[in-house]
């Protein structure tokens, strides 16, 4: 029998959904919570209660990335894998690769210092979007509108002095409908997608109270999809676009361990079903 190991720091609805799923393919489903884990240069596989295969579910990205490297230095299947982890959760990373493979993404702007970013600012005029280069649940993201509110971000920045903080990250503000589309790939294959409405703000988020909205998978959204998902090495994950009024879809971001409990509320697919399938499916190979 298949055992699966479920890796977190915190226990979140869709992690026990993934359990649950497991035992109920009939698989063992092991709990590993990684603040708690020990893990050295001599550790071996067997060591470890971990089974098969991993999915890495933490929050904490950087905990995630490093637990990663851990276990894959054990010679542990890892979804997704470090290097795929890497490229997603650092947004400058991430652009670059969808632009280096002719993903249509938002025009986005690098300064690697806060004079540099005013530079760019004045060069490319308002509004532009700044966001952190590592983050998540919208977090730190804001448009910039004038020159204020440049100012007031900018400072804050360079009083928090921190070494993402020296990176940024400036965008395009996309003319689209109030709304994004999330796209969950299991295995470059688009299984579910639902519309993430504004509340009343700018921000699109699920964890910021966006309603969600089941999004049909049309051939543009499904190719769109899968292309992003090879970008990045596969595996697991949450592919954002937008409705440019003048492009059409572009991504603005792919998420390595994407949530899912709002999109399994409106979706066809049983998407904790679909990703441990995929899992038992990733071993057997």
């Amino acid at each position: 029998m298949a055992k699966v190991c479920i890796v977190f720091d915190r226990l979140r609805t869709e992690e026990k959904m993934l359990q649950k799923t497991a035992s109920e393919l009939g698989c063992d489903a092991v709990m590993l919570d990684a603040k708690i884990t020990q893990i050295n240069t001599d550790s071996r596989r067997e060591d470890y209660d971990i089974g098969d295969i991993v999915l890495e579910r933490c929050v904490s990205y950087f905990r995630g990335l490093h637990f990663t490297a851990c276990l894959e230095f054990l010679d542990m299947p890892v979804l997704n894998m470090f290097e795929v982890a890497n490229i997603c959760g650092n947004k400058m990373l991430m652009t670059m690769r969808l632009k280096k493979n002719n993903i249509p993404t938002p025009k986005t702007y690098f300064s690697f210092s806060s004079d540099g970013a005013v530079k760019n600012l004045e060069k490319v005029g308002f509004p532009l979007v700044i966001k952190p280069v590592i983050g998540s649940w919208g977090r730190g993201v804001m448009p910039i509108r004038d020159r204020d509110t440049m100012e007031a971000a900018f400072e804050i920045r360079d009083i928090t002095d921190s070494p993402h903080d020296r990176i940024y990250y400036l965008q395009e503000l996309v003319k689209r409908p109030p709304r994004d589309i999330r796209v969950i790939t299991i295995g470059d294959e688009a299984v579910a997608a639902m519309y993430r409405k504004s509340s009343g703000g700018f921000k699109t988020n699920i964890a910021l109270g966006a309603d969600p909205e089941i999004c049909e998978i049309t051939k543009d959204i499904e190719d769109m999809a899968t292309k992003a998902s090879k970008a990045m090495g596969g595996g697991i994950l949450g592919v954002d676009m937008m409705e440019d009024q003048d492009r059409g879809l572009v991504v603005h971001e792919v998420n390595n361990t994407v949530e899912f409990k709002g999109l399994a509320r409106v979706a066809k697919r049983d998407i904790p079903k679909e990703m441990i399938k995929f899992a038992l499916d990733y071993i057997r190979k």
